[in-house]
């Protein structure tokens, strides 16, 4: 953006009877018989620009009189005080450029107070983004990343990026996409899992990694997309379990308090808060949640996954002792991927879930780094070890001990904010029915 243009938030008094520029959607046109007012929307707010017949050449009142809502005009005037105006100040124009007239009838309105129904929201997402209250939910989204990456980077981890085009899946082929990889069978990635597993045998032993994974789950919920933003790190050298949840608990209460004290203005927008969770987090096992769960007359049994439905009774109980945020630990370790960890002697494995308000946000655990009980790990799932040679070959030479996670962004955020849908965290959701826009 040229720098003769200004936001208006950097409009004040100081600028009074002097002359500057705006470019922004035209949000509203009121004409009142000697006098218009033309509101002017930008990425901070709005500015209010009053016309007068009198005072305005002709041709320049009728063309701002005639604006179709939502066009993009430039506009240039002097900034006078004004106690009506929202803002404390309006602008008298001296000229006007439409750089990009609107058509009309809108596919929906901005700011009318006329409900939307999702599907069409969706479908005109960039005119949908027009909204402050919806555009605020990614100017949250992106200060939460900052907190991460501040945090991560603060205790020695390394930003690393892997490849999103695999030979294999980490959890499974049942949610893999497949693609044709110049005539070879390939997949989208599910998950960095295995190339940051194999990053801890080289001596970065702190990695992280922020970006898209891939999910062919046939699900139509509030909760699963097919594309999203995961968080995964990974760490070695530890002592146990413990070691990666002190490091995962202090980046998520960080990154929650980052929000609640940078983002006010985004907040406010929303008409929300974040509440801060209270600390420690509270340790409870799988074999404990199930009987939380079963007291509250679900009809779970030991192995079984708890669910949509386990979770959020889970989350009423956990809220009503004062806990949004709870680890659950221990899950049956027939129940977890070939990389995690069983607890000798017992069906369980060294694995948790990270829950906020009754929902999942993250999973992990302690991995197998000892080459021999991973290739029976591998057995035991009925996978050919050879088929992951190129991930066991990392563990044959010398691999410490560790352990990771992966953190849905968009289920965190979603959250924060108490918004209903995880779609209304993605600019452009991705699911069993929606490929475009």
């Amino acid at each position: 953006m040229s720098s003769a243009i200004r936001y208006s938030k950097s409009i004040g008094t100081e600028d009074f009877e002097r002359e500057v520029t705006i470019e922004g959607w035209v949000q509203d046109v009121r004409a009142l018989g000697g006098i218009t007012f033309v509101i002017v929307r930008d990425r901070y707010g709005v500015v209010q620009v009053a016309v007068p017949k009198k005072k305005v050449p002709p041709e320049l009142f009728a063309a701002m009189t005639s604006l179709s809502r939502e066009s993009v005009a430039r506009i240039t005037g002097v900034v006078k005080k004004s106690d009506q105006a929202k803002a404390g100040f309006e602008i008298v124009p001296t000229s006007m450029d439409v750089t990009s007239p609107a058509q009309s009838p809108l596919p929906m309105g901005v700011v009318d107070k006329v409900s939307v129904e999702p599907e069409t929201r969706f479908d005109h997402r960039f005119m949908d983004l027009r909204k402050p209250e919806v555009r605020a939910v990614f100017e949250i989204k992106s200060i939460a990343l900052k907190m991460i990456d501040e945090y991560l980077l603060k205790n020695g981890f390394v930003e690393v990026f892997t490849p999103k085009i695999v030979a294999s899946g980490a959890e499974g082929g049942a949610t893999l996409f497949n693609i044709d990889y110049f005539g070879r069978k390939a997949y989208l990635a599910q998950s960095p899992q295995l190339y940051k597993q194999m990053l801890m045998s080289t001596g970065l032993d702190r990695v992280f990694e922020i970006g898209p994974a891939f999910r062919a789950e046939p699900s139509d919920t509030i909760r699963h997309v097919s594309e999203f933003i995961s968080f995964d790190a990974e760490m070695a050298h530890i002592s146990s379990m413990r070691d990666v949840l002190d490091v995962l608990e202090g980046c998520v209460q960080y990154t929650i308090e980052g929000v609640a004290r940078e983002a006010v203005e985004h907040l406010t927008k929303l008409g929300t808060r974040v509440r801060i969770p209270r600390t420690p987090y509270p340790v409870i096992t799988y074999s404990e949640a199930l009987e939380k769960v079963q007291a509250q007359g679900m009809a779970l049994r030991m192995g079984d996954d708890l669910g949509t439905e386990g979770e959020k009774a889970l989350g009423q109980i956990m809220s009503a002792e004062g806990f949004d945020v709870y680890w659950i630990v221990e899950y049956p370790e027939e129940a977890k991927p070939f990389y995690i960890m069983e607890k000798d002697g017992t069906p369980f494995s060294y694995s948790f879930d990270l829950d906020y308000c009754g929902q999942e946000i993250a999973s992990g655990g302690q991995r197998e780094h000892r080459f021999d009980r991973l290739v029976q790990r591998f057995e035991k799932k009925g996978l050919d070890p050879e088929a992951f040679r190129f991930y066991t070959n990392a563990f044959a030479f010398g691999m410490p001990p560790h352990g990771g996670w992966g953190l849905g962004v968009e289920r965190l955020v979603q959250k924060m904010l108490g918004l209903p849908n995880i779609r209304e965290t993605i600019l452009f959701p991705r699911d069993r029915t929606r490929l475009t826009p």
